[in-house]
């Protein structure tokens, strides 16, 4: 079992990132690191944090910038060796247009990598096992779905690139892990207007989160359903798959 006392959280201002922040501060971390980009969601939710007595250093950030990510982290491992990293910020493309499918991928893809690879420089140069990367991927990246191509192909290769380092990285005691969630709420899901089956609240996909990383899962997906359907999707024949996804519906 992993023993996580100094967390860093992406994307920590809302949804699952906002979840977690307050989980393990619940649950007894000793220090956070939280960003996002809008500061009263983010003060707000290390307000909630410290009522369990837990340190909180929060950063406005945009994990699209590299350099000022990388420097964040290196800041927060100065004050408390990190444990656990989440890269989890993350947005939804909506219309997809030029700009809009450029930022998906900044961000969803981009913005993983420029929290993952610091964390990883550093973790490599420490001998301790404590060490833990979670990726946010999702259920989309399961199969290329028209009704949100960018944001489905984005998270397809944050799970790639994910499985591949959990491999690559055993040598340093590193360990990583991909959570694929279903529809969780967010402000990403309060702007869909298309079903959302098998929908779950934050704290409850935060606790499942939290469990499976405390043993070491590399593939954290959720719900079963969700995962078996999208699973058995991606296996099909091209011409079955086709047709299948075809007819689901379009966001509007």
């Amino acid at each position: 079992m992993q023993n996580f006392q100094n967390i860093l959280i992406t994307g920590a201002s809302s949804g699952i990132g906002e979840a977690l922040a307050i989980h393990y501060a619940s649950t007894g971390a000793k220090n956070l690191f939280l960003c996002g980009r809008n500061s009263e969601r983010l003060e707000s939710v290390a307000a909630e944090c410290r009522k369990y007595q837990t340190n909180v250093y929060t950063k406005i950030l945009d994990v699209k910038d590299r350099s000022a990510t990388k420097i964040w982290i290196e800041e927060c491992e100065k004050t408390a060796p990190l444990n656990l990293v989440f890269a989890n910020a993350g947005v939804a493309t909506l219309q997809e247009t030029d700009e809009n499918i450029y930022n998906t991928f900044d961000i969803n893809l981009y913005g993983v990598l420029n929290t993952a690879l610091p964390a990883i420089n550093i973790f490599k140069n420490r001998r301790d096992s404590n060490k833990t990367i979670a990726l946010t991927s999702s259920i989309a990246g399961y199969h290329g779905l028209m009704t949100c191509p960018s944001y489905s192909a984005s998270k397809a290769a944050v799970k790639a690139w994910g499985e591949a380092q959990r491999l690559a990285l055993k040598a340093y005691n590193i360990n990583v892990s991909v959570i694929c969630p279903g529809f969780v709420r967010s402000r990403i899901t309060d702007k869909n207007t298309c079903p959302m089956p098998f929908f779950m609240e934050a704290p409850q996909a935060a606790k499942i989160i939290a469990e499976r990383l405390e043993k070491n899962i590399g593939l954290i997906a959720f719900p079963w359903p969700m995962r078996l359907a999208s699973w058995f999707g991606s296996i099909l024949p091209s011409w079955l798959s086709e047709l299948i996804y075809s007819k689901l519906p379009y966001k509007v």
